[in-house]
């Protein structure tokens, strides 16, 4: 049963009414003393209550996209059957469609494509979801190249949780025909590249070299299979992801352009999860940390959007975007939105996700 969804709420709700009955009643079916019948019941009753409200809480939020990324061991995106044939004229093999849209349709609604993306200098790996616009398929842009968005899940990450749930290429469809975007490619990852360590995008002294393989590996990647402009490109992502996305812009500006991060943070953090990342290096500490960089290092001339919700607290809240914000200067443009009564959940990112949009489609390419 799907850790999201009304089943699991339904069936919690009734085995909560089930046994908070049975406690008021003190008749359950249980061959046990009363006594200990009656604790039986309550017990079972408060953890009920106690799971319901967690349930409910995480399918409003959208914290946990699965039982997999629950206990820490997210999977990839769905497997899809591509016969060894192209889903669409010009498009790789390797890349298949999925449910989102059907073949048909790409010429009006676009389309959501599987793709492995296989590291050659990171020699890391992912199970990618690409998002083609419709202006992609369509007749008289046969030639036209697009702006490519690295957008990235939070922590662990669950990918097709991004089309599903949070629904970047929908919202984008819907942007671009309002006026307030323009067409672009959309690259969906989480940003767990070797499973369970949390790498925060950094290249780790003797470990996992993650920023290399989101900087480098994957534009080297989409390039060759797809039409893609060659620079001037954003990065786009929540949580963990939004602070690997305004990573990308501030230390790579050379294939990044502009970055949106929604309740993103700004300076990395140790944890069980992460290990050491720096390995003792206080220098690369620093140079991760995107505050200190454009307090003492060379600004680049791209633009970065952050949002972040009122009620953000901690050390990666909305005190540690206000401190990047209050310390980030030209040639660097900015843009800061605080959401009123806004948390870390899917229904903040998704208040701010138009403005993200016609951000990035204003600064990508420049």
């Amino acid at each position: 049963m799907s850790l999201t969804g009304w089943p699991l709420l339904a069936l919690l709700t009734v085995l909560f009414v089930v046994f908070t009955i049975a406690a008021i009643s003190e008749r359950p079916r249980l061959r046990l003393p009363r006594l200990l019948r009656g604790t039986v019941t309550v017990v079972l009753s408060q953890l009920c209550a106690v799971l319901l409200v967690m349930v409910a809480v995480n399918d409003w939020g959208m914290f946990y996209g699965s039982w997999d990324d629950l206990l820490g061991a997210a999977g990839d995106v769905r497997t899809v059957t591509t016969n060894g044939e192209p889903a669409a004229e010009g498009l790789p093999a390797s890349m298949g469609l999925t449910g989102w849209s059907k073949k048909d349709e790409l010429p009006s609604k676009g389309g959501v494509f599987t793709l492995v993306l296989h590291g050659p200098s990171s020699r890391l790996s992912t199970n990618a979801l690409v998002y083609l616009p419709t202006q992609y398929f369509q007749k008289g842009h046969e030639n036209e190249r697009f702006p490519v968005v690295e957008t990235i899940a939070s922590y662990p990450g669950d990918v097709p949780q991004l089309v599903d749930r949070l629904a970047y290429p929908a919202e984008l469809e819907k942007q671009v025909k309002a006026g307030r975007a323009r067409p672009m490619i959309m690259v969906f990852m989480k940003p767990t590249l070797a499973p369970p360590r949390d790498t925060e995008c950094v290249d780790v002294p003797g470990g996992p070299q993650t920023l290399t393989f989101f900087s480098k590996d994957v534009p080297t990647l989409i390039k060759k299979e797809l039409r893609t402009s060659d620079t001037g490109w954003g990065a786009m992502g929540h949580s963990t992801g939004g602070y690997c996305a305004a990573k990308l812009a501030l230390m790579h500006p050379e294939q990044f352009s502009a970055a949106a991060s929604l309740s993103g943070y700004f300076s990395p953090h140790e944890d069980e999860m992460t290990g050491s990342l720096f390995g003792g290096q206080e220098k690369l500490h620093q140079e991760n940390d995107l505050t200190w960089r454009i307090q003492h290092l060379p600004i680049p001339h791209n633009a970065i959007f952050a949002a972040i919700g009122q009620a953000e607290g901690g050390d990666e809240g909305i005190e540690n975007t206000r401190a990047f914000m209050a310390t980030a200067r030209a040639p660097l443009t900015t843009k800061f939105e605080v959401v009123d009564g806004g948390g870390h959940n899917f229904g903040t990112y998704q208040r701010v996700m138009p403005d993200a949009f016609a951000w990035l489609s204003t600064y990508m390419g420049r």
